[in-house]
């Protein structure tokens, strides 16, 4: 029986360019068909980039608070969206939050953004904290994005997100298989940041420094890349692996860009690099704001020799609000949203808290 869903989807990703909205109509049917009637990027302000970038050490206390204060933003966000596109009708929003710990080694994986206060400054149903179901359940917690792309984008052999960290999604042997493979974003804003610049336009500064072999080399040999999958990633990593690595060698900004761009193109091409006779066959679809890179995009198309797709803006910058649209749409429904092939659960599950205006949780 078709059914219609009217979502606002929300995300922020760990490299801090702002909270995306998106709201979509999603159609479920025999399959799933989506269609994004309108979304936007808002950028934080230099206050919250102050605190979610100071989260990392706050107490348990101060999390508490931060949890609801980013609730109340996130409502007063969605408010703010639905007048500036007039949005009437929504059946429910659903929120990934903003992730501040993610531990599933340890059982413990923390996105903030309390539902309640979105739902009850919305006064709609709200779907969120997507992820701790799955680590309770001996799952990684992430990435959930590929049940997504299995659905709605299966026309591609690869589904690659360049965000804060680069993550990848392909069917094996009737399997999703997905996980993180690199940071990217979230270094390379690092740096730019200390230039007094919010990100390397197209790549730019990159492409006028210069490879240091030997942290390209340190770089490389990271035991997380030798891990097999499921495997993801979280700021923890970059700060104890990633970047005391690179401030040891004490390079100018461009050639720490270089050098680390290379060594994103190399994990990812490492990734999907077919046999010669395939690589024209298969397709990549490449989303995410590592996309603007041009010169990121240039070193991954040249090392990996795949036929890669870049799809139409409004996909490029909302593909994950979308997909966390459509994982509250399967939560509703109560089908599976999470799997077990990718995460490492012990079983495929259906993950979330839906929130139902006035307060009640299901």
């Amino acid at each position: 029986m078709k059914q219609v869903y009217r979502v606002i989807g929300i995300m922020s990703g760990t490299s801090l360019d702002g909270v995306d909205l998106v709201y979509t109509e999603i159609e479920s049917n025999l399959s799933y068909k989506y269609k994004i009637i309108a979304g936007v990027t808002y950028e934080y302000s230099k206050e919250w980039l102050l605190l979610l970038k100071g989260a990392f050490s706050k107490s348990k206390e101060d999390l508490i608070d931060l949890n609801i204060q980013y609730g109340k933003y996130i409502g007063e966000l969605v408010l703010k969206f639905k007048k500036e596109f007039a949005v009437d009708k929504v059946d429910f929003i659903a929120s990934h939050g903003h992730t501040i710990f993610h531990r599933p080694e340890e059982n413990y994986t923390l996105q903030i953004g309390c539902g309640n206060e979105v739902a009850r400054i919305a006064k709609t149903k709200v779907v969120n904290d997507f992820r701790s179901q799955d680590v309770a359940l001996g799952g990684q917690g992430a990435p959930l994005v590929p049940i997504g792309d299995r659905l709605l984008f299966s026309e591609f052999d690869y589904c690659l997100n360049l965000g804060g960290f680069a993550n990848i999604s392909y069917e094996e042997m009737e399997e999703r298989k997905a996980y993180d493979i690199c940071p990217v974003n979230i270094v390379l804003n690092y740096f730019t940041n200390q230039i007094g610049k919010s990100y390397d336009d197209k790549g730019k500064l990159a492409s006028s420094g210069e490879i240091n072999s030997e942290l390209l080399e340190k770089l490389n040999s990271d035991p997380f890349y030798k891990l097999s999958f499921p495997k993801s990633l979280g700021f923890e990593f970059v700060v104890s692996n990633v970047l005391p690595e690179i401030e040891k060698f004490q390079l100018e900004i461009k050639d720490i860009l270089r050098t680390f761009i290379e060594h994103v193109a190399i994990q990812i091409s490492s990734e999907v690099k077919p046999a010669e006779e395939k690589a024209k066959e298969l397709k990549m679809l490449v989303t995410g704001g590592g996309v603007y890179n041009e010169f990121l995009m240039g070193r991954i198309k040249s090392l990996s020799n795949i036929d890669v797709k870049i799809p139409e803006k409004e996909l490029v910058e909302f593909k994950e609000a979308l997909i966390f649209a459509f994982l509250g749409v399967l939560r509703v429904e109560e089908k599976v949203n999470c799997l077990k092939s990718v995460t490492g659960a012990i079983k495929d599950h259906s993950g979330g808290t839906v929130i139902n205006y006035k307060g009640t949780q299901s």
